[in-house]
Protein backbone atom coordinates (compact mmCIF):
# COMPACT_ATOMS: atom_id res chain seq x y z
CA UNK A 1 0.00 0.00 0.00
CA UNK A 2 1.12 3.70 -0.63
CA UNK A 3 2.33 5.57 2.63
CA UNK A 4 0.28 8.56 0.99
CA UNK A 5 -2.78 9.15 -1.36
CA UNK A 6 -3.27 11.98 -4.02
CA UNK A 7 -5.84 14.65 -3.32
CA UNK A 8 -7.71 17.09 -5.22
CA UNK A 9 -5.12 19.71 -6.19
CA UNK A 10 -7.93 22.51 -5.72
CA UNK A 11 -8.80 22.60 -2.63
CA UNK A 12 -8.49 25.36 -0.21
CA UNK A 13 -7.35 22.68 2.59
CA UNK A 14 -6.82 19.83 1.44
CA UNK A 15 -6.81 16.76 3.78
CA UNK A 16 -5.80 13.72 3.55
CA UNK A 17 -6.75 10.95 5.05
CA UNK A 18 -5.17 7.59 6.72
CA UNK A 19 -3.56 5.54 4.28
CA UNK A 20 -3.38 8.18 1.64
CA UNK A 21 -3.09 8.22 -2.72
CA UNK A 22 -0.19 9.93 -3.91
CA UNK A 23 -0.67 13.34 -5.82
CA UNK A 24 -3.44 15.62 -5.45
CA UNK A 25 -6.25 15.83 -7.59
CA UNK A 26 -5.14 18.96 -9.86
CA UNK A 27 -7.90 21.04 -10.76
CA UNK A 28 -8.64 24.11 -9.60
CA UNK A 29 -5.94 26.72 -8.38
CA UNK A 30 -5.14 26.78 -4.65
CA UNK A 31 -5.44 30.45 -4.53
CA UNK A 32 -7.71 32.56 -5.52
CA UNK A 33 -6.51 35.08 -8.49
CA UNK A 34 -8.85 37.62 -9.66
CA UNK A 35 -7.87 38.40 -13.22
CA UNK A 36 -9.41 40.84 -16.10
CA UNK A 37 -11.43 38.87 -19.19
CA UNK A 38 -10.66 41.33 -21.47
CA UNK A 39 -13.46 39.51 -23.65
CA UNK A 40 -16.30 40.59 -21.01
CA UNK A 41 -15.14 43.95 -19.89
CA UNK A 42 -18.15 45.92 -20.17
CA UNK A 43 -17.85 48.54 -20.65
CA UNK A 44 -14.16 48.48 -20.87
CA UNK A 45 -12.94 51.75 -19.60
CA UNK A 46 -15.06 51.55 -16.40
CA UNK A 47 -13.74 48.23 -15.56
CA UNK A 48 -9.66 49.53 -16.29
CA UNK A 49 -10.26 51.85 -13.89
CA UNK A 50 -12.07 49.73 -11.35
CA UNK A 51 -8.92 47.46 -12.06
CA UNK A 52 -6.06 49.82 -11.70
CA UNK A 53 -7.64 51.03 -8.18
CA UNK A 54 -7.87 47.28 -6.94
CA UNK A 55 -4.65 46.60 -7.65
CA UNK A 56 -3.24 50.03 -6.03
CA UNK A 57 -5.72 49.60 -3.11
CA UNK A 58 -8.08 52.08 -3.66
CA UNK A 59 -10.91 49.93 -2.69
CA UNK A 60 -13.42 52.13 -2.04
CA UNK A 61 -12.54 53.62 -5.78
CA UNK A 62 -12.65 49.82 -6.47
CA UNK A 63 -15.73 49.27 -5.35
CA UNK A 64 -17.80 52.14 -7.00
CA UNK A 65 -16.76 51.56 -10.87
CA UNK A 66 -17.31 47.65 -10.31
CA UNK A 67 -21.03 48.60 -8.52
CA UNK A 68 -21.50 50.61 -12.00
CA UNK A 69 -20.69 47.98 -13.93
CA UNK A 70 -23.19 45.19 -12.28
CA UNK A 71 -25.31 47.61 -12.61
CA UNK A 72 -24.87 48.09 -16.16
CA UNK A 73 -24.49 44.09 -16.89
CA UNK A 74 -25.51 41.91 -13.57
CA UNK A 75 -23.98 38.87 -14.65
CA UNK A 76 -20.39 40.62 -15.58
CA UNK A 77 -18.06 38.09 -14.29
CA UNK A 78 -15.01 41.02 -14.02
CA UNK A 79 -17.38 43.13 -11.52
CA UNK A 80 -18.30 39.80 -9.30
CA UNK A 81 -15.02 38.95 -8.89
CA UNK A 82 -13.43 42.35 -8.26
CA UNK A 83 -16.22 43.03 -5.79
CA UNK A 84 -15.42 39.06 -4.29
CA UNK A 85 -11.84 39.99 -3.98
CA UNK A 86 -12.41 43.46 -2.06
CA UNK A 87 -15.27 41.70 0.19
CA UNK A 88 -12.01 38.44 0.87
CA UNK A 89 -9.63 41.48 1.10
CA UNK A 90 -11.60 42.83 4.14
CA UNK A 91 -12.49 39.32 5.99
CA UNK A 92 -16.56 39.64 4.50
CA UNK A 93 -16.26 36.13 3.58
CA UNK A 94 -19.87 35.44 3.20
CA UNK A 95 -19.97 38.40 0.72
CA UNK A 96 -17.26 37.04 -1.03
CA UNK A 97 -18.37 33.47 -1.17
CA UNK A 98 -21.78 34.85 -2.75
CA UNK A 99 -20.13 36.83 -5.61
CA UNK A 100 -17.61 34.21 -6.23
CA UNK A 101 -21.28 31.80 -6.38
CA UNK A 102 -22.69 34.77 -8.57
CA UNK A 103 -19.61 34.47 -10.96
CA UNK A 104 -20.06 30.97 -11.28
CA UNK A 105 -23.96 31.18 -12.08
CA UNK A 106 -23.02 33.28 -14.87
CA UNK A 107 -20.39 31.23 -16.22
CA UNK A 108 -19.80 27.90 -14.69
CA UNK A 109 -16.25 27.05 -16.21
CA UNK A 110 -14.65 30.16 -14.92
CA UNK A 111 -12.04 28.51 -12.53
CA UNK A 112 -11.39 31.64 -10.42
CA UNK A 113 -14.77 31.51 -9.43
CA UNK A 114 -14.79 27.61 -8.64
CA UNK A 115 -11.72 28.40 -6.61
CA UNK A 116 -13.35 31.16 -5.07
CA UNK A 117 -16.30 29.45 -3.75
CA UNK A 118 -14.19 26.62 -1.94
CA UNK A 119 -12.06 28.89 -0.54
CA UNK A 120 -14.66 31.34 1.33
CA UNK A 121 -17.67 30.83 3.15
CA UNK A 122 -19.03 28.21 4.88
CA UNK A 123 -19.41 24.53 2.88
CA UNK A 124 -23.15 24.31 3.40
CA UNK A 125 -23.98 27.43 1.88
CA UNK A 126 -21.81 27.01 -1.25
CA UNK A 127 -23.13 22.93 -1.21
CA UNK A 128 -26.52 24.59 -1.14
CA UNK A 129 -26.17 27.27 -4.11
CA UNK A 130 -24.13 24.93 -5.77
CA UNK A 131 -27.10 22.44 -5.85
CA UNK A 132 -29.64 25.24 -6.78
CA UNK A 133 -27.51 26.13 -10.11
CA UNK A 134 -27.31 22.70 -10.80
CA UNK A 135 -31.22 22.01 -10.54
CA UNK A 136 -31.06 24.73 -13.08
CA UNK A 137 -27.81 23.62 -15.58
CA UNK A 138 -28.02 19.61 -15.07
CA UNK A 139 -25.78 18.94 -18.19
CA UNK A 140 -22.42 21.59 -16.67
CA UNK A 141 -19.65 19.64 -15.92
CA UNK A 142 -17.83 22.27 -14.10
CA UNK A 143 -20.58 22.44 -11.47
CA UNK A 144 -20.75 19.21 -11.22
CA UNK A 145 -16.44 19.39 -11.06
CA UNK A 146 -17.34 22.44 -8.30
CA UNK A 147 -19.83 20.31 -6.09
CA UNK A 148 -17.32 17.58 -6.22
CA UNK A 149 -13.91 19.35 -4.78
CA UNK A 150 -16.41 21.15 -2.08
CA UNK A 151 -17.50 17.33 -1.02
CA UNK A 152 -13.55 16.53 -1.00
CA UNK A 153 -12.74 19.28 0.52
CA UNK A 154 -14.87 18.21 3.28
CA UNK A 155 -13.50 14.45 3.31
CA UNK A 156 -16.73 13.77 2.05
CA UNK A 157 -15.43 10.99 -0.36
CA UNK A 158 -18.62 9.24 -1.70
CA UNK A 159 -20.20 12.28 -2.86
CA UNK A 160 -17.40 13.91 -3.95
CA UNK A 161 -16.78 10.55 -6.25
CA UNK A 162 -20.53 10.81 -6.97
CA UNK A 163 -20.43 14.41 -8.37
CA UNK A 164 -16.85 13.69 -10.03
CA UNK A 165 -18.31 10.86 -12.20
CA UNK A 166 -21.40 13.42 -12.62
CA UNK A 167 -18.85 15.64 -14.14
CA UNK A 168 -16.99 12.81 -15.84
CA UNK A 169 -19.81 11.87 -17.97
CA UNK A 170 -20.41 15.00 -19.41
CA UNK A 171 -16.76 15.53 -20.27
CA UNK A 172 -15.11 12.65 -20.94
CA UNK A 173 -12.08 13.93 -22.47
CA UNK A 174 -11.12 16.61 -19.92
CA UNK A 175 -8.18 15.06 -17.71
CA UNK A 176 -8.36 16.78 -14.29
CA UNK A 177 -12.44 15.36 -14.25
CA UNK A 178 -11.06 12.10 -14.89
CA UNK A 179 -7.86 12.55 -12.50
CA UNK A 180 -10.20 13.92 -9.72
CA UNK A 181 -12.66 10.93 -10.02
CA UNK A 182 -9.47 8.52 -9.31
CA UNK A 183 -8.42 10.58 -6.54
CA UNK A 184 -12.04 10.21 -5.41
CA UNK A 185 -12.29 6.08 -5.81
CA UNK A 186 -8.69 5.72 -4.31
CA UNK A 187 -9.37 7.68 -1.14
CA UNK A 188 -12.77 5.08 -1.12
CA UNK A 189 -10.04 2.24 -1.68
CA UNK A 190 -11.38 1.23 -5.15
CA UNK A 191 -7.94 0.86 -5.76
CA UNK A 192 -8.88 -1.26 -9.44
CA UNK A 193 -11.14 1.61 -10.37
CA UNK A 194 -8.93 4.37 -9.48
CA UNK A 195 -5.46 2.68 -11.11
CA UNK A 196 -7.87 2.18 -14.16
CA UNK A 197 -8.89 6.30 -13.88
CA UNK A 198 -5.37 7.72 -13.32
CA UNK A 199 -4.49 5.36 -16.35
CA UNK A 200 -7.12 7.04 -18.53
CA UNK A 201 -6.45 10.93 -17.22
CA UNK A 202 -2.75 10.21 -17.76
CA UNK A 203 -3.65 9.07 -21.39
CA UNK A 204 -6.11 12.55 -21.54
CA UNK A 205 -3.24 14.65 -20.15
CA UNK A 206 -1.28 13.69 -23.33
CA UNK A 207 -3.85 15.47 -26.20
CA UNK A 208 -4.80 18.65 -24.26
CA UNK A 209 -3.00 20.67 -21.45
CA UNK A 210 -3.78 19.21 -17.85
CA UNK A 211 -3.09 20.94 -14.25
CA UNK A 212 -2.45 18.03 -12.85
CA UNK A 213 1.31 16.20 -11.89
CA UNK A 214 1.54 13.33 -14.59
CA UNK A 215 4.33 12.50 -12.53
CA UNK A 216 2.49 11.89 -8.74
CA UNK A 217 -0.43 10.12 -11.36
CA UNK A 218 2.38 7.69 -12.81
CA UNK A 219 3.84 6.94 -9.34
CA UNK A 220 0.46 6.30 -7.62
CA UNK A 221 -0.40 4.28 -10.77
CA UNK A 222 2.25 2.00 -10.56
CA UNK A 223 1.63 1.54 -6.49
CA UNK A 224 -1.87 0.68 -7.29
CA UNK A 225 -0.70 -1.60 -9.78
CA UNK A 226 2.28 -3.08 -7.85
CA UNK A 227 1.21 -6.96 -6.09
CA UNK A 228 0.72 -7.47 -2.82
CA UNK A 229 3.76 -7.97 -0.78
CA UNK A 230 3.62 -11.53 0.96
Amino acid sequence: KPSEKLTPERLAAPATPAENPPARAQSLREETRFRRTPAALHPPALLERAYEALQTGRDEDARRAYEEALRADRKNTDALLGLATLAARQGQEEAAQDYYLRALEADPQDATAQAGVLATGRIEAAESRLKTLLSSQPDAPALHFALGNLYARAQRWSEAQASYFQAYTRAPDNPDLIFNLAVSLDHLRKDELAARYYHQALQAARSQTADFNPTEAETRLRELRAPEPR
